[in-house]
């Protein structure tokens, strides 16, 4: 047991499988990483730069493309650099930062549905008092708490998983996750703390799931009541409810199958899974809210037809 601290190292076996084909896969891979940069970063600039766009519901989702570049970029350029590589190595410290950005990446998404589900509930359940609620300042101490409650907890799950001694060193993923570090764990590790950490987690972002259900409730009866706000609702909730369900879809997916899910299945499908959210929700969230955000998508017609002129 002398050397099981020692393992500095571990090796990405999930990417074995797609070797044969790593230079069609690396060109795929880089487009899409490019068209997830461009779209991002494309409604942060137009948010950013256009005025009209400064209120409470786009800053929030500025705050949600932000996340979406920070989670891919934990993944992406480490994945096409093992496609260019005969090694598939990662360090123990470079695993660990991983697992904390996926996790944090994730985790971030969660709080700000939940935020965002607040705000729509103000805005259509509440709006003599939108706007004395919703001030720059109460904006800002949201998007703080979407962004600061994962970094502090996975920053406690990081360092607690850091003290384990590990007996293994294959992951059998394309990615680090602190799950399956755990798992490489040797079993005369204390693992209490970590186990209360993980159940807190999981009640946190369980409580934000009911928060949203609760606040789409309220969305839908009042919705129901007027024309207009059934107008507001489909204009502004819409596409936050898309993009809730998609993401809420494939992590739930994820998270199960790789707790509960076989080990008989195809690599090439298990990556698959693992990615999902990863490949889906950062491309998919822009492209809703540019095409359905009345505001937005004017913005976007008024650059084209400028360009073309």
């Amino acid at each position: 047991m002398d050397n099981v601290s020692v393992i500095r190292v571990f090796s990405l076996s999930g990417i074995n499988e797609t070797m044969n084909y790593r230079i069609a896969i690396f060109s795929l891979t880089l487009l899409y990483y490019c068209v997830i940069l461009f779209v991002n970063i494309a409604l942060i600039l137009i948010i950013i730069l256009d005025e009209n766009l400064h209120e409470p519901m786009y800053v929030l989702l500025c705050s949600f493309c932000f996340n979406g570049l920070y989670g891919t970029a934990g993944f992406y350029p480490k994945f096409l650099f093992d496609l260019l590589s005969s090694s598939h190595e990662i360090s123990y410290e470079a695993c660990l930062l991983q697992a904390f950005v996926m996790y944090s990446f994730a985790c971030c998404e969660m709080s700000t549905l939940a935020v965002m589900a607040y705000d729509r509930y103000l805005a259509i359940c509440r709006p003599l008092h939108y706007h004395s609620f919703m001030t720059k300042s109460r904006v800002c101490q949201m998007v703080c708490f979407s962004w600061m409650t994962p970094f502090c907890i996975f920053s406690i799950s990081i360092v607690l998983t850091s003290t384990l001694k590990l007996c293994g060193s294959k992951i059998q993923k394309l990615f680090c996750v602190n799950w399956i570090i755990f798992q490489l764990a040797c079993p005369d590790n204390d693992t209490l703390a970590s186990s209360i950490i993980s159940h807190a987690t999981t009640f946190i972002y369980v409580s934000h799931g009911f928060f949203i259900i609760w606040t789409y409730l309220h969305l839908v009866m009042k919705s129901v009541r007027s024309k207009d706000d059934r107008v507001k609702f489909m204009q502004t909730c819409v596409p936050h409810l898309t993009s809730l369900v998609t993401f809420l879809v494939v992590i739930v997916f994820d998270l199960m199958y790789m707790r509960f899910g076989s080990t008989d299945l195809p690599q090439s499908l298990q990556n698959l899974i693992a990615i999902e959210f990863l490949l889906i929700p950062p491309v998919m969230n822009p492209l809703i809210y540019g095409f359905k955000l009345t505001k937005i998508r004017h913005r976007i017609l008024g650059l084209v037809s400028v360009d073309r002129k």
